[in-house]
């Protein structure tokens, strides 16, 4: 019985860790440097009716996003806009990290 628990706790903090590192921590002051950037450097795509807008998503092949400026965040990202809102996006594995509403 203890090795169920045991297992299920390792399973339970495993999927946690997984979720926190698929998302990207931004503060509010680069919130607004990524808006302001994205603002001046807008790539708006239709989002594909098919595809759901959450973090840990991969972005279809189709959409072709924008590369945010090297200064704007202390890692390298690319963007889109889709439904209004600002997406980052991970290079080299296409999957959403941040959303900005």
């Amino acid at each position: 019985m203890i090795f169920r628990s045991t297992i299920a706790a390792t399973i339970l903090l495993a999927g946690t860790a997984f979720a926190a590192a698929q998302t990207v921590v931004v503060s509010p002051e680069q919130e607004t440097v990524v808006r302001e950037y994205v603002k001046t450097n807008p790539v708006v795509v239709d989002r594909p009716s098919n595809f759901e807008l959450v973090v840990g998503a991969i972005i279809p092949d189709i959409l072709k996003p924008g590369e945010l400026a090297e200064n704007t965040l202390e890692q390298r990202y690319q963007y889109v806009v889709m439904d209004g809102r600002t997406v980052l996006i991970e290079p080299e594995t296409r999957r959403v990290v941040h959303i900005i509403d």
